[in-house]
């Protein structure tokens, strides 16, 4: 494997993959580094599902996300891992159809390696460290584009950042989904009815020890398997080893609690069993890179356009309370939001872009972005953007951005 390449993707999640294949499709020789042995990030390592909403609030014939994550899912209708309204996937066929994906793409893959550093002088990133299964290693690229959803490379390179909330930098809870299978789910009305009953009564009587207000269920292409986004995990840091470990045991601890309680007291759950845990409990909110544009929650409410709009969303702001139960959701009120170039370029910046949820926002406004379909297309900006600095030989601040708007819109 080459040492030296035009761009580097650090991570393979949505955006991570969206970046990589936008900028090995406009010409770049490109390396993505993936921590696990597949890519998919939260849509395959952390069992999220389904993809959120992505169509216009006013026009739901109109898809907001870019081509990339169009074409993904058109590949998952094409395997028969889709539902029919396009948003349910099947995580396992999802994992192969981006190895397809990236490989067709020309992407160079470096699976189960984990950056642990960068070398940066005055805003330019030279290289970055890589744990890789046979040793530490260093590679070069001309741009790198931070895919981590935590800002891990923007930090170690020195941007600036920030975390949680700015009244006590308290970050969103993290989320552990898991699904049971042998759930008699034909009635998904009684169904939800009755599992929040016993949750309800399972946290009065202290058998459920989970701080969320209500269960939280989603059907999936099985009619008796339930998917579950219901644990949650407070006051736990999800950029620390520490952090992620304690709330990785508490939140199996309350997947257990729950199981046990829905199958002993829930007739409908009486034949259940677990049949899947997420590979890695879901983190909402850790970092977030501070760029020459701060997008607020009045710029998502209020449906904001921007000249150098590179991605759009009509997900509302979507709050889960980081101190315990509770969940703020406030609408879009239009059609669709933008989200500026200027938020995925940290201040200072001549060669790193972002690609996940960590860029330039508030906590209100980055509790909308932060969602699969926003983030694939922000990594699809990211990788154009990338290929025209270095076509250009121009700092990523001084790239075209109405005329990536254009390419990525029309």
């Amino acid at each position: 494997m080459n040492k030296k390449y035009d761009v580097i993707v650090v991570g393979g999640g949505p955006g991570g993959v969206s970046a990589a294949v936008s900028a090995a499709k406009n010409g770049m020789s490109v390396l993505m580094i993936e921590r696990y042995g597949f890519a998919g990030g939260m849509a395959t390592a952390g069992l999220v599902n389904p993809f959120m909403p992505y169509r216009s609030k006013t026009d739901q014939n109109h898809c907001l996300p870019t081509p990339i994550f169009m074409g993904i899912i058109k590949s998952l209708s094409e395997n028969n891992a889709l539902e029919k309204g396009g948003l349910i996937f099947d995580d396992e066929i999802l994992r192969i159809l981006l190895d397809k994906l990236l490989i067709e793409s020309k992407v160079n893959i470096l699976y189960h390696s984990l950056v642990t550093g960068a070398e940066s002088r005055k805003g330019m990133i030279s290289k970055v460290s890589v744990a890789c299964k046979d040793g530490e290693k260093e590679f070069e690229a001309k741009v790198f584009i931070d895919a981590t959803g935590d800002g891990d490379l923007a930090d170690f390179a020195g941007f600036k950042t920030e975390k949680g909330r700015k009244q006590d930098g308290a970050c969103q809870p993290m989320t552990l989904c898991f699904r049971l299978g042998g759930v008699k789910a034909d009635d998904w009305g009684a169904l939800w009815k009755e599992l929040n009953a016993i949750f309800k009564e399972g946290k009065a009587n202290g058998t459920i020890s989970d701080p969320r207000e209500d269960v939280l269920i989603f059907r999936t292409l099985r009619p008796d398997v339930v998917h579950f986004n219901t644990t949650r995990v407070i006051a736990k840091d999800g950029t620390t080893s520490t952090g992620l470990g304690e709330a990785e045991v508490i939140a199996r601890k309350q997947v257990w609690e729950l199981f046990n309680v829905f199958k002993q007291k829930s007739p409908l759950c009486k034949n259940a069993f677990i049949l899947k845990i997420a590979s890695q409990i879901g983190v909402r909110e850790t970092r977030r890179v501070i760029g020459d544009y701060v997008l607020d929650a009045d710029d998502v409410v209020k449906a904001k356009t921007f000249d150098d709009g590179i991605a759009r969303s009509s997900y509302p702001i979507d709050i889960h309370n980081p101190t315990g139960t509770g969940t703020v959701l406030k609408d879009v009120e239009g059609s669709f939001y933008e989200i500026p170039y200027r938020c995925i370029v940290p201040i200072g910046s001549k060669n790193l872009l972002m690609a996940c949820r960590a860029i330039s926002s508030t906590h209100e406004a980055h509790s909308s972005l932060r969602v699969m379909p926003v983030v694939a297309s922000i990594g699809e900006a990211a990788g154009l953007a990338a290929a025209e600095a270095v076509k250009g030989d121009i700092g990523v601040s001084k790239v075209d951005a109405k005329g990536l708007k254009k390419k990525l819109f029309g």
